[in-house]
């Protein structure tokens, strides 16, 4: 018997792409010796190592391989990640659009932490993309969603990305929770993704990272709207980066003049260990998403639980959108409301054995958070609500322990709360 060849798959990428084995002269990630070519903008890769093979460049190599782009900069963390795909974008006065809620999760800091360069936010319900195109504005220069958000909801990135387009601005992505695996945003229409390497990429909180992958697809030259990637840059003797680079010149403009300016590094050891979670992402998605869905199914069915919010139930509002953008499973993540409210949900909290009871998501480690009295407290009850954070409201995150520990856990913390 005999095997054609054919196109990789998923977890043969994971562990494979950006190695020695997928080198080629013509890969746009081949190792530059000299120094000259970088600084010169003649090439693609890390000043600070001159272009030399590392761990960091096979990481930028393999997850965009992993996402579809056309090319990736690592950066120290999410947060980092975040900050330099706007910096590329936005200038003191000019607007972005933010999918969720301003109260608590990974865009939270928007609000607040980037006032101080004059970036003005208008904020959008995902799950009504009509409340984006109500949001436009001439000063609209990009739209930020998340894939997946820690309150279980599955975001239309198509419908999104047709009103991005129709404004001409950039869709990014967050793509943290859903991790390639799961979700491909490029697919749907995203423009620019971004990750948070410390949760399900790389799994064992041994690490911080973050990831730019450029999709290729907006296409910045003679937009004066950009200029940092549109127009001459003094530093590179009036060199234009829309012009030199095409489809990955919003990476190189991430590497050149905001990793390199602003010095947000992704440590060689950190870049190991993200390679080394990657290694084993889809059997990792795989099984978070079908222990998570046991315990939804679970929780569904017990008395002291009023409501139970994961994608991967055929009865969530979620599901739908789920079945098109998530086929291979839901994640991790998976919120419920307690039947005892407020206190009995604390008490359920302090019940808990098997569980971590600390804001993590996508670990090994199963984890439960009550948010109304950590990560919350602070909002009044209709901003939690909003949030997703009710008063009796439980989120997990759904770890790799065999799932009958898993869910003989819950039980007897449900018992006694």
């Amino acid at each position: 018997m005999t095997h054609e060849a054919a196109s990789p798959g998923f977890a043969t990428l994971a562990i494979h792409a950006g190695g020695p084995a997928a080198a080629s002269p013509e890969s746009l990630f081949a190792p530059l010796t000299n120094g000259v070519s970088l600084f010169g903008l003649e090439g693609f890769g890390d000043i600070a190592s001159h272009g030399t093979s590392s761990s960091n460049a096979m990481l930028e190599e393999r997850i965009a391989t992993l996402e579809g782009g056309t090319a990736a900069v690592a950066v120290a963390s999410g947060r980092a990640a975040q900050f330099l795909a706007l910096h590329m974008l936005l200038e003191p006065g000019d607007e972005l659009i933010a999918g969720g809620s301003p109260h608590g999760g990974a865009l939270h800091q928007i609000g607040e932490a980037y006032q101080s360069f004059g970036w003005q936010v208008k904020w959008a319900n995902p799950s009504k993309p009509a409340s984006f195109e109500a949001a436009l504005s001439p000063q609209t220069k990009a739209i930020l969603i998340e894939s997946l958000s820690p309150a279980t909801d599955v975001t239309d990135i198509a419908a999104i990305s047709a009103v991005a387009r129709k404004a001409r601005v950039p869709l990014i992505v967050d793509n943290t929770l859903a991790t390639p695996y799961l979700i491909r945003p490029l697919e749907h229409g995203a423009d620019i993704i971004i990750h948070s390497a410390v949760k399900c990429l790389g799994a064992h909180e041994t690490l911080t990272g973050g990831l730019i992958v450029d999709g290729g697809s907006f296409f910045f030259e003679g937009d004066t709207r950009y200029p940092l990637i549109s127009k001459p840059r003094p530093e590179f003797g009036g060199k234009v980066f829309a012009e030199l680079f095409g489809n990955f010149a919003f990476a190189t403009a991430c590497r050149m003049l905001g990793l390199n300016e602003l010095g947000p590094s992704l440590s060689p050891l950190n870049g190991f260990l993200t390679l080394a979670g990657l290694e084993t992402l889809a059997l990792r998605m795989d099984r978070h998403s079908q222990s998570a869905l046991r315990v939804a199914q679970f929780l569904l069915g017990h008395n002291g639980v009023v409501q139970v919010n994961y994608p991967g139930l055929p009865n969530d509002p979620a599901h739908a959108l789920a079945k098109i953008y998530c086929p291979h499973g839901a994640g991790a993540m998976l919120r419920f409301q307690h039947a005892g409210g407020y206190h009995a949900a604390r008490s359920f909290m302090q019940h808990l054995k098997l569980f971590s009871r600390l804001d993590d998501t996508g670990d090994t480690r199963s984890r439960a958070l009550h948010p109304a009295s950590t990560t919350h407290r602070y909002l009044d009850d209709v901003a939690k609500e909003k949030a997703g954070a009710g008063s009796d409201v439980i989120w997990l995150s759904i770890g790799l322990e065999d799932v009958g520990d898993i869910l003989a856990d819950l039980d007897q913390a449900l018992a006694k709360a």
